[in-house]
């Protein structure tokens, strides 16, 4: 870098030796008549202005005196004294407060649309005045093509039987035995030219022409599912010699942002990340060479370069001057909308300087009021601006906006090129005359093939020398892309002595190539671009802008100020879990749970269980929030802001002190009151076996939703995964009861690890050290009885290796997390393609549910045993009697002051109704443990109170519901609405 911008310094110095602070100097001979009589009792005095100019001399040769990384951070900030005279201070500009960097953009920009193309000049002067070459962008595309391969016609239809039909071929065509009935897709056809900089490109094109896939393939974000041949290059090398991401801005048509940050904070966290390039680089450069030529740089210049050229800020200078920029665009905005509106923010703005129309007002979302579409499609440019990027590929960025302010936007991106020498190509749909007017150049697109591409000037030529003249009050855009269609190009054929015919897409790519311009743009592909001519600093080799930690930071900030804006959301799960804790209190009451005997363990059991499912699915909300957080991670990620680590980890850190803090909310409410063993060192070890069961859970969760990337598979996902956790979890089916070819699924379920520990915990007390009476369990106490009928482990250390594991669960899957965050991609919007991927998946659900709704249950107590019988009603009675411990409590063990909400319950009703149908009329003996044989309808009927004669009841409560529920969502849908402004 240093060598480079040292190029030519000797000629430029020579030529360069003067001083700004020199010639501003006023003399005595330049005093007016009126300054002299006026000061009649000093004629001689030297004037107020040059002493002004000799202290401001004086500060900058304070400046200069200092070291060259110390230098680089002082700048001088012009202000207006109580005497109105004009004055400076000296700055520190990593430390730049809200108004100093008011009153630098005061001074630079005082009306955006005037001063904006004025100040890019000065910033050029200033490195032109000494010698220094801006880096320039060439990019080049030499028989570029791209295809895929997608289904058309009826079969593209995402129906159900395309989708099960599309599932089966795919299973068939990876073992070769069905071939595919896709069709490949061509997309571009063998286009070339080149994007030269300095010059601003429009491209143009109907819709399906290929737009989209040509700008991404130039940025080098193609999709992975296409095929792209050919030669793309940027100044001569390939894109393997460089990171093109970071070299180039590739801006969507989509406007993906944090709904909870602010217009300001986006630009700034933006900022950050994509780092400032070689803007250091060049300024230390630019300091020396203005010390060693004796120039005195402009202040204001000086210090906007120096504010934006240090890396790593929280909030940086160059995001006031986009926000700057965007004030008239904004203004302009309303006032084609609505002229008293436009009044009232004029007066605004005169007081806020327009810093603070928007900038501090939330992005928005759905369900959260923010900024206009159009504000939010200035926001996707400028988010990508704030950036060193120096070649800019924008994809249809009028959507939503009006012509006026569309002219605006390409304005001030006509300066920006021009003056600083930028690459840039956008796509247009529509454009204004006005605005079309704005471009240099053009790219005309039409079927994957380039019908035009050259100086625009020349353009109406092109087509009039094939036959077709365009109106004279006719837009020039207009008639571009009406003319490359079948529907309208007849109109324009102006050749009378001549039938028109139909010229296609590719005909008109053969009239260019043998057209001069066509011809001239061959000719210079066919010398390859001098690699030797290629600025240093002209392609980015780095991959991130800032360093890991700084990357860390970045990202640690970013979530905590996210974490702050749905502090609602976490105030919400700790007010549900403070809820669920007082029911759970009140049911498993203390005055209630009898400790110490065999009979006695059931309750105990239920309790435990009830607190490790509150805990872990008080985490689910992290997969419906990690899915929400994905489009802008994704785009994010492809733009090199950040890796996946970054954006994971301070999650992960951040979700520490949530998870301690409603782990010990719940244990704090729950422990003592239910009565669980009483010793301090009980209580701290299921506090501590609580929270990590929640990490795991919130781990867990975030990795299904890395995995799913859409809410819908998400949640199919989520709910399968905590099925199998709940089945193979050591509750509902006990280590014994499990086949032994899926033993397997028992070791690595992490509940099993949590229902082990808080057993463990609780069993191995000493109040259930009493003697084991029952000769069916070969145990030595109550409490390791209790472990043992239930399979878990029935030794103290055993508790530390549950621990371990669940933490080790939970490193796991945030190393899942991180894992499928840097390789998977988003699902398409519309490919056929990826919707059979989606039905791969699903395809292999099923038969996996299937399996693990016919395993047989079992429970070692509560659960009687048919007298000399391997009948199947026992598996049918165990498999209703475990649903119902998951429901925890029978209704003669629920404390009176809740039992009107066990008749409330849609799943008491359902339980009820299930387990009576099915063997609710059965006489045969079952053996009771203490007590006499009895049938398995009495037993249902004193035990559960499950009545067979009740079932009609139980069918009318259903209904009952299900019109209730359909009540309550269509009264939501029409009178309830939780957006908020």
């Amino acid at each position: 870098m240093a060598s480079e911008l040292a190029r030519d310094h000797g000629s430029a110095v020579s030529s360069g030796r003067r001083s700004h602070g020199s010639v501003s100097r006023r003399s005595w001979a330049s005093t007016s008549f009126r300054e002299v009589w006026s000061n009649q009792g000093d004629v001689f005095h030297r004037s107020g202005r040059a002493d002004q100019e000799d202290e401001e001399e004086l500060k900058w040769a304070a400046i200069e005196r200092l070291p060259t990384i110390d230098r680089l951070r002082r700048g001088m900030l012009k202000h207006v004294l109580d005497n109105g005279n004009v004055g400076y201070e000296e700055i520190d500009v990593t430390n730049l407060g809200r108004l100093d960097k008011k009153k630098i953009m005061e001074n630079i920009l005082k009306i955006a649309e005037q001063d904006n193309e004025k100040f890019l000049q000065r910033l050029r002067d200033r490195t032109n005045r000494v010698g220094i070459e801006i880096p320039k962008v060439e990019v080049r595309f030499e028989h570029l093509s791209v295809e895929g391969d997608a289904y058309v016609g009826t079969r593209a239809l995402p129906t159900l039987l395309n989708s099960s039909m599309n599932a089966i071929e795919g299973i068939l065509g990876l073992i070769k035995l069905f071939p595919s009935k896709k069709r490949v897709v061509k997309i571009l056809h063998d286009v070339s030219g080149i994007v030269k900089p300095s010059r601003m490109t429009l491209l143009l094109g109907p819709p399906g022409s290929g737009k989209t896939t040509f700008l991404q393939a130039l940025a080098g974000r193609t999709d992975k599912d296409l095929r792209v041949s050919g030669r793309i290059t940027y100044c001569g090398h390939e894109f393997s010699e460089f990171f093109p991401q970071r070299t180039c801005a590739y801006i969507s048509q989509h406007d993906l942002h944090n709904g909870e940050m602010t217009v300001r904070e986006t630009l700034d966290f933006s900022g950050r990340c994509l780092g400032v390039g070689t803007r250091y680089e060049l300024l230390a450069e630019l300091s020396r060479r203005e010390k060693e030529s004796g120039i005195t740089p402009d202040p204001e210049i000086d210090t906007f370069m120096k504010a934006t050229a240090l890396a790593g800020q929280e909030t940086s200078l160059f995001t006031d001057y986009i926000l700057k920029v965007s004030l008239f665009l904004l203004v302009t905005y309303f006032s084609n909308n609505t002229r008293s509106l436009q009044l009232v923010l004029t007066k605004k703005l005169k007081q806020l300087l327009g810093l603070d129309i928007c900038a501090d007002i939330l992005v928005g979302d759905e369900m959260r009021r923010g900024i206009s579409g159009g504000q939010k499609k200035r926001l996707t440019t400028g988010e990508m601006l704030v950036g060193p990027a120096k070649v800019f590929f924008m994809d249809e960025i009028s959507t939503g906006l009006d012509s006026s302010t569309t002219f605006q936007i390409v304005q001030f991106m006509r300066q920006m090129v021009h003056t600083m020498d930028s690459t840039m190509t956008i796509s247009l749909l529509q454009p204004a005359p006005e605005t079309f007017d704005l471009f240099d150049d053009i790219i005309l697109l039409s079927d994957g093939q380039i019908v035009y591409q050259g100086p625009r000037e020349n353009a109406l030529e092109f087509f009039e020398s094939v036959g077709f003249k365009c109106p004279e009050r006719k837009g020039v855009a207009d008639f571009l892309q009406e003319v490359i269609s079948g529907k309208d190009q007849e109109q324009y054929w102006f050749r009378q002595n001549e039938n028109y015919r139909y010229i296609s897409a590719s005909e008109f790519s053969d009239y260019f190539r043998s057209y001069q311009i066509g011809q001239n743009l061959s000719e210079e592909l066919r010398i390859p671009y001098d690699r030797s001519k290629t600025h240093a600093a002209a392609l980015v080799k780095k991959k991130y802008g800032i360093s890991n930690w700084e990357l860390f930071n970045a990202c640690f900030a970013r979530e905590w100020l996210l974490m702050k804006r749905n502090s609602a959301l976490y105030i919400f799960k700790t007010s549900q879990l403070t809820i669920m804790s007082i029911i759970a209190m009140t049911i498993f009451l203390r005055t209630e749970m009898k400790h110490g005997r065999l009979q006695d363990g059931g309750k105990f059991y239920g309790a435990l269980f009830f607190s490790l499912i509150n805990v872990m699915f008080n985490g689910m909300t992290e997969l419906a929030m990690t899915i929400l957080r994905l489009p802008v991670f994704f785009k994010q990620r492809d733009a090199l802001l950040h890796p996946a680590w970054a954006f994971s980890l301070p999650i992960w850190v951040l979700r520490i002190p949530v998870s301690l803090i409603e782990s010990g909310l719940w244990i704090i409410l729950t422990y003592y009151t239910i009565g669980f063993a009483p010793a301090a060192s009980r209580f701290f070890r299921q506090l501590l076996a609580l929270f990590s069961v929640h990490q795991m859970a919130l781990s867990l969760f975030r990795f299904i939703a890395a995995l799913g990337r859409t809410q819908i598979v998400a949640s199919t996902l989520g709910t399968f995964t905590l099925l199998l956790v709940f089945v193979l979890g050591g509750f509902i089916v006990a280590k014994d009861d499990i086949e032994p070819w899926m033993i397997w699924g028992y070791y690595i379920s992490p509940m099993m690890y949590g229902q082990n520990a808080i057993a463990i915990n609780e069993f191995l007390d000493e109040r259930w050290s009493a003697p084991n009476i029952d000769p069916r369990i070969p145990e030595p106490t109550v409490g390791k009885a209790l472990l043992k009928a239930r399979g878990m482990f029935t030794e103290e250390y055993w508790y530390w290796i549950c621990i371990g594991a669940l933490l080790g669960f939970s490193l796991l899957f945030n190393i899942l997390f991180i894992a499928a965050l840097t390789f998977l991609n988003p699902f398409g919007d519309s490919k056929s393609i990826i919707l059979e991927d989606d039905d791969k998946q699903g395809s292999k659900k099923q038969p996996i549910l299937d399996t693990m709704g016919s395993t047989e249950l079992s429970s070692a107590f509560t659960t009687p045993m048919l007298k000399g019988s391997k009948d199947k009603e026992l598996c049918i009675l165990q498999i209703n009697h475990c649903i119902l411990l998951i429901y925890m409590l029978m209704l003669q063990q629920i404390p009176i002051w809740w039992r009107w909400y066990y008749w409330g319950s849609p799943v008491a009703w359902t339980i009820y109704g299930l387990v009576t149908s099915q063997v609710g009329d059965r006489t045969s003996l079952v053996e009771v443990p203490g007590e006499a044989h009895m049938s398995v309808q009495m037993y249902l009927k004193t035990r559960l109170g499950f009545e067979y004669d009740f079932l009609g009841a139980v069918v009318v409560a259903h209904i009952g519901f299900v019109l209730l529920f359909l009540f309550v969502f269509a009264y939501g849908i029409k009178c309830l609405n939780f957006q908020t402004r």
